[in-house]
């Protein structure tokens, strides 16, 4: 028995969309193929939320649906809801404002976070340190990113990259030293002009000059974005484990953002981590941005049915989870967690990650 309040994971889920875009359908859209885009980034296919008026509250709160009822946890009991988001369904109200009147929950904290592909990791320590406090006892972290709606399908450059979904999890206060033990954060801003979506804000409010300029869409260089993350997602998950006092072996699972499966190697070499230790569905997914950490977790144990690390009752073992931002190289970071603790079952839905 700890004398300290750590954050559980109690309970993990995630949606994805019904309709899969695959490689094949984009060679008839831009100038590409599958071997290209497999050998570079090692996505396969992608989903795509279709129909109007569906916007990224719509899968978080259908993950957030599934998570109520793995954990059985009712409405009412949730102290905060935090969405990781960079595709809102509005400015304002917020993604979690929607989320929630979607579940009914009532007269309960929520706000948006928004780091781009490290939204999980930044709302994850977020609400960390809500339960640690002692402040909250249920809090919910969403990941969720409608990323179709603002890239452009004559891009080459970042149309393959990604795809629609959403994941939550459960945190709770334990006192048997299990939960997020550790992380850290990073941000660089000087590299924003490296990936970004110039319009759209305050700079650049939508105009006719906007639209027709497609500042509204996501644009990268590929190459400084990959130079920066390649190094910068491997040295921070080599910094966190040296702090720890952790080697390779000492990892059960290493869970990386999704974003690139060279930029996942070469973390995983860094690290000294086997590639069966790797959790990887980026084939499947491609980049859903804030929710590929934990729809990768739920695909692993869908896989692997004996998941240990998805048990409350094994021995503490050491997870290492890495993120690196797509947002220019604004930011990195890392976080241990001693054995998520969450319920057995996972969603089978067909929508469901």
């Amino acid at each position: 028995m700890s004398n300290k309040t750590s954050a559980a994971i109690t309970g993990v889920a995630g949606y994805v969309p019904d309709y899969v875009l695959t490689n094949e359908e984009l060679e008839k859209l831009v100038d590409t193929n599958d071997e290209w885009i497999t050998t570079r980034t090692g996505i396969k296919e992608r989903r795509i939320l279709k129909g109007e008026g569906q916007g990224t509250s719509v899968m978080g709160a259908k993950a957030v649906e599934e998570l109520l009822r793995k954990t059985n946890v009712t409405p009412d009991q949730v102290d905060l809801l935090i969405c990781a988001t960079v595709t809102p369904d509005y400015l304002f109200p917020s993604a979690s404002n929607m989320i929630c009147k979607a579940v009914g929950i009532r007269e309960t904290a929520s706000f948006d976070l928004a780091a781009a592909c490290s939204g999980f990791l930044n709302a994850l320590a977020v609400g960390t340190a809500f339960i640690e406090s002692g402040r909250y006892n249920k809090v919910i972290v969403v990941g969720a990113d409608k990323m179709s709606a603002i890239v452009d399908y004559t891009d080459r450059t970042t149309c393959i990259l990604f795809g629609d979904g959403a994941a939550a999890v459960m945190l709770e206060p334990n006192m048997e030293g299990l939960g997020v033990q550790d992380f850290i954060l990073k941000s660089d801003g000087e590299g924003c002009e490296s990936l970004m979506q110039k319009g759209g804000g305050s700079a650049y409010p939508p105009t006719h000059e906007t639209v027709e300029q497609k500042l509204h869409y996501i644009r990268q260089e590929g190459q400084a974005v990959y130079k920066f993350a390649v190094t910068r997602m491997a040295n921070v998950s080599a910094e966190i484990m040296e702090r720890n006092h952790l080697v390779g072996d000492d990892i059960r699972f290493l869970v990386p953002h999704q974003a690139n499966k060279r930029i996942i190697d070469a973390t995983a070499s860094r690290m000294g981590v086997s590639e069966d230790k790797v959790m990887l569905n980026i084939q499947k997914y491609g980049n859903t941005t804030a929710a590929t950490m934990i729809v990768s977790v739920i695909a692993r144990r869908r896989r692997y049915a004996d998941c240990h690390f998805l048990r409350a009752e094994t021995p503490p073992a050491l997870s290492g989870v890495t993120r690196r931002c797509c947002c220019g190289r604004s930011f990195v970071g890392a976080a241990i967690s001693r054995t998520v603790m969450c319920s057995e079952t996972f969603p089978h839905a067909q929508n469901s990650a």
